[in-house]
């Protein structure tokens, strides 16, 4: 398998790739019409351009990058079933539009922070009349946090709607690993592609759990609010621990990555699911809005089909 630099996301009946600074939208109405929005992300400043290309920094602002943009799609998609009354988009100035996208994220946040640190915190706090050992403290909170994540994962994953969605996320991560493995981009070979991804989302965040295990051991343990200050000033250094490790996992083959991978690929059997053909096609359309495939296999890996064969010929 060669890195070939593009990611994704499923969304609302969709999926959105991305392509260094450009990225494709491509949503499947209710009339079975595929709309593809294609856009670039707006420039980045001379210091943030800097911080991107610091290792164990860029994770930190690769993540932020992704959550906005990921917000923005998700609510375009979402704009193509919403009922004509209830839409009032072009009725909004864009500092509403702004104020709105901001409180969402801080929700999200603070949702993320209230169950996957408060909580565990409170209940280790419950064995402490019976567990003095610091070290012991750490473990079982880190531990209890990657359950609690691993439920939180499970139980979304039995909704309705989030299957759907979970679809398109396997025919994302299928599209990608069809061509990466030097396969034609169609229905057929997509079809065969594995559903899994060594840099998928779900991976980064279980790498986000397992980090901060280590990295609490080494965090205060007696005061409640010096727990959770320390760990919410210490989450960028895991996350981009976290992300400078599943980059690596994503461009290398060797036996530690794939070790390291597994867990990962193996809860992407939850965030993951076999894609109607339809579906297919909606990830297949978003990586040819923005991603020259054909280039890119003829360039990294060898291959070039024979309508390309014929046209050089022509020529």
């Amino acid at each position: 398998m060669k890195y070939s630099g593009i990611g994704g996301q499923a969304v609302l009946e969709g999926v959105m790739m991305r392509n260094k600074t450009d990225y494709a939208v491509a949503v499947r109405k209710n009339n079975g019409e595929i709309v593809i929005k294609k856009e670039k992300q707006k420039e980045k400043r001379a210091f943030g351009k800097t911080c991107r290309k610091i290792p164990f920094i860029r994770g930190i602002f690769s993540f932020v990058d992704s959550l906005v943009l990921g917000m923005q799609i998700l609510e375009y998609s979402a704009s193509f079933y919403v009922e004509e009354e209830e839409k009032q988009t072009e009725a909004k100035g864009k500092a509403s539009d702004h104020a709105e996208m901001l409180i969402s994220i801080l929700l999200a946040v603070a949702l993320a922070v209230g169950l996957f640190m408060l909580l565990p915190m409170f209940l280790v706090s419950l064995l402490r009349p019976v567990i003095q050992n610091g070290f012991l403290i750490s473990l079982l909170e880190g531990i209890l946090r990657v359950i609690i994540f691993l439920a939180y994962i499970f139980s979304i994953s039995q909704m309705k709607d989030i299957r759907r969605v979970f679809m398109y996320h396997g025919a994302e991560h299928k599209c990608i690993n069809c061509i990466e493995h030097g396969l034609p981009l169609d229905t057929e070979h997509v079809r065969e592609s594995s559903r899994q991804h060594k840099r998928c989302g779900t991976s980064f965040l279980l790498f986000v759990m397992v980090v901060s295990i280590f990295v609490g051991i080494f965090l205060p343990k007696d005061i409640l609010w010096q727990r959770l200050l320390s760990r919410l000033i210490m989450l960028p250094v895991v996350m981009g621990i976290s992300y400078e490790l599943i980059q690596w996992a994503g461009r290398t083959d060797s036996k530690l990555a794939d070790i390291m991978s597994k867990p990962g690929l193996w809860l992407q059997n939850l965030t993951t699911r076999e894609p109607e053909d339809e579906m297919i096609e909606v990830g297949m359309a978003s990586v040819n809005a923005v991603f020259d495939w054909k280039a890119w296999q003829e360039n990294e890996l060898g291959i070039v089909y024979e309508a390309e064969k014929e046209a050089a010929h022509d020529l």
